[in-house]
């Protein structure tokens, strides 16, 4: 009977195989893959790698146009993330409300632009804000706001602003959904022995739906740590590709490919990408253990 039992159980490891087969060979060969190619000088042609050692590192941390995309990417990440899980928390509080009539249809309409790819959403808002043909600066000349078309791609503040503003725009409607679906799990007795107690709905809101929805909102932060520091899609098509203007715009994962398919430097481009995965994996752990606490209802 017993070895029965060990031959059911072997088939548990048949059924997830495939899953670790693909990541060890999309995830985790290409990471080991990069680290050891980032100890070396190659322009990824036939000729062999020359290994340099730690060289590739050294000049990493003197690099300055490395340091200035971390902080181009810190900045337009941030410019995104409050905002988008502030309004997507508040609407999907308010559309919870059994009493709001229509949620389907404001649901459908919020999460439709997290539908559209990065690339179609950042072309679209290139388009708009183009300064001689763009429809944002016909609509200021035609109403008498402004007395010459704005480029707004060449200023510094408006595009990382425009950066920031497309990636919140794609994404609240998912961090509402996320929202929506952690506050329909929260017991309904929480609610009515709050009612119950007299309090009123901010205070429902403060100290029932927030601490518990404190797991929700630590994997909406990390998540969207991962995807805002290896942001690419939308600042490349909106800054043409060379983070204009004076590379305000970009990013780790920018530099990280103009330098290693546009200037053909795979080591150092290697070399890069390691130190993106250090510093993801590190803010990861802060994120994780600065909000991941204990419930008051636990």
């Amino acid at each position: 009977m017993r070895s029965k039992s060990i031959q059911k159980d072997t088939y548990g490891y048949l059924f997830i195989a495939p899953f670790f087969i693909i990541l060890t060979i999309f995830v985790v060969y290409p990471i080991i893959y990069s680290f050891g190619i980032s100890f070396t000088k190659w322009d990824g042609s036939i000729v062999p790698p020359q290994f340099v050692g730690v060289e590739n590192y050294k000049r990493l941390f003197n690099d300055s146009f490395f340091f200035k995309s971390v902080g181009n990417t810190w900045m337009m990440w941030l410019g995104c993330i409050i905002p988008q899980l502030i309004m997507g928390l508040a609407l999907a509080v308010a559309l919870t409300d059994r009493k709001l009539k229509g949620k389907a249809f404001f649901r459908w309409i919020y999460y439709l632009p997290n539908l559209v790819t990065m690339a179609s959403v950042g072309t679209l808002v290139f388009f708009l804000l183009d300064w001689q043909s763009g429809s944002i600066n016909r609509i200021l000349l035609s109403f008498g706001l402004v007395d010459e078309p704005i480029n707004f791609l060449q200023d510094i503040f408006s595009s990382r602003f425009a950066v920031s503003f497309t990636l919140w725009w794609m994404w609240f409607g998912y961090s509402m959904i996320i929202f929506m679906a952690g506050i329909r799990a929260i017991p309904e007795e929480y609610f009515e022995a709050a009612r119950v107690d007299g309090a009123n709905k901010w205070q429902t809101f403060w100290c029932i739906t927030l601490p518990c929805l404190r797991p929700i909102i630590l994997y909406q932060v990390v998540t969207s740590l991962i995807g805002g520091l290896t942001m690419f899609d939308v600042p490349y098509v909106l800054s043409g590709g060379n983070g204009a203007p004076q590379i305000s715009t970009l990013t780790m994962v920018m530099y990280l490919y103009n330098t290693t398919f546009a200037n053909y430097n795979f080591g150092y481009g290697a070399t890069i990408g390691v130190g993106l995965f250090v510093l993801v994996i590190m803010v990861v752990a802060v994120a994780y253990r600065l909000i991941n606490r204990k419930s008051l209802y636990e």
